[in-house]
């Protein structure tokens, strides 16, 4: 029987809970169903945008005052926004959960968006991609991602192109906000250390009357890839990157759950535990680090609603031959997908996914975050059932998908080729919007 009771409020906001009484702490989450993905050519980056405006005050917590508010309480309080989702949470020790209610409750209708505010968070916003933009693999990752989806949202980044940030009026970000940031498109998850029905009763007291909004997501459904793409970035930088990304399942398929596998087993496990352990077993680490022609070489999955990207990523040595390190990362991929896997290296995978698994879900904050990740998705039993459903994938299974991931018409092959040396550059394993 599940641990967490879910209920539907009558504005249409999703209510999930789960009792942890282990410390007295509580994790305060809302999650809506608007990211990256759900964004127009002239609003991307919207919903970042709106994240950070988020955090500007309204006339009930001016800006600063809840810094210093829950900071005293001995809490924490942030925000992220992905390709899926804008999400805010606050962890509070339990007596102090009526404010972290009140923040979200407030902002969800009252944030002011006032113009020059706005026009202070563009050079912000700006200023955070131009960061980015120091790393090497955040134009890679771009123009790769541009190559693998053309049509879908999921084709730009999650921080949005800098001709849209330049020209994004504030009405269209507020009227973004009012549109998309509404009861009926939220989930709202509550873990920690209450009883849950006097918790419901708060929720309800707090939520319930705010009116729920006519949400229409944009969205575009991507086309089959038809052939390999490939493309080539020249900028200043200190290294050499080969990224190869495979058009892969959305986390509602159960071919995931075994691309989860091949990924652990071609470049070490990653994904739940929220970063990968040591990854010198799998076989592209043998096959090019221990070779000594790559520095380093990971893999990552993203559970996501649409079908999105499995990557494999190398950082070349500086004596390596780019046709040397692509040819051993083909070695290695085409072995996976023509059926050379054992059932050692399947156990192996699924018991490193258990650690970290373990690792990355034992913090109450950690804990809400993934339920209410997963019910966005999908529900949020499908993360009370990951370990159970990646046990249950079979060799078969793994042979299966990587026959049908790992195929080279369906990947996107991008080369990092630095122009000069910089210094300012740095290796980056993910661009974080």
């Amino acid at each position: 029987m599940s641990a967490v009771k879910k209920h539907v409020l009558k504005n249409g906001m999703v209510v999930l809970l789960k009792e942890v009484h282990s410390a007295p702490l509580i994790s305060w989450w809302v999650m809506y169903r608007i990211g990256s993905r759900n964004e127009p050519t002239g609003l991307t980056g919207a919903s970042h945008w709106v994240e950070h405006m988020l955090f500007k005050g309204t006339d009930q917590f001016p800006a600063g005052y809840l810094d210093h508010e829950i900071d005293r309480r001995g809490g924490s309080w942030n925000a992220q926004t992905s390709f899926d989702y804008t999400a805010f949470y606050e962890t509070l020790p339990a007596e102090h959960i009526d404010l972290a209610l009140a923040i979200e409750a407030d902002r969800m209708s009252n944030a002011r968006f006032d113009l020059e505010e706005f026009e202070s968070e563009r050079t912000v916003v700006i200023s955070e991609r131009q960061g980015a933009e120091n790393s090497p693999m955040f134009w890679l990752g771009e123009e790769v991602q541009a190559a693998a989806f053309r049509v879908h949202g999921y084709h730009h980044e999650i921080i949005g192109d800098l001709a849209d940030l330049e020209t994004m009026t504030r009405d269209q970000l507020y009227r973004h906000y009012r549109h998309h940031y509404v009861p009926n498109n939220a989930i709202a998850v509550a873990v920690g250390d209450f009883d849950s029905a006097d918790m419901l009763a708060k929720i309800e007291a707090v939520y319930e009357s705010i009116p729920n909004g006519d949400v229409a997501l944009f969205m575009r459904p991507e086309p089959p890839q038809n052939g390999e793409r490939r493309v080539n970035v020249a900028r200043p930088g200190s290294a050499r990157f080969v990224h190869h990304a495979f058009r892969a399942p959305s986390a509602r398929d159960e071919d995931f759950f075994a691309l989860e596998i091949v990924n652990s087993i071609l470049c070490g496990p990653s994904g739940m535990g929220g970063g990968g352990t040591d990854n010198k077993t799998c076989r592209m680490y043998k096959a090019l680090v221990e070779s000594e022609l790559a520095a380093s070489v990971y893999g990552d999955t993203t559970p996501t609603i649409d079908p999105f990207l499995y990557t494999i990523t190398a950082t070349l040595r500086e004596d390596s031959t780019l046709e040397a390190v692509e040819a051993a990362m083909n070695q290695e991929i085409e072995r996976m997908r023509c059926g050379d896997i054992t059932e050692v290296e399947v156990n192996r995978a699924k018991k490193q996914a258990r650690a970290l698994f373990a690792y990355g879900s034992e913090r109450v904050t950690s804990q809400a975050f993934w339920l209410a990740w997963a019910e966005l998705f999908d529900d949020h039993t499908w993360f009370e059932t990951y370990l159970e459903r990646l046990n249950n994938v079979q060799l078969d299974d793994v042979k299966r998908v990587a026959a049908t991931y790992l195929r080279p018409e369906n990947r996107t092959v991008g080369v990092f080729l630095p122009t000069q040396p910089d210094e300012d550059s740095f290796e980056d394993d993910e661009a974080d919007a």
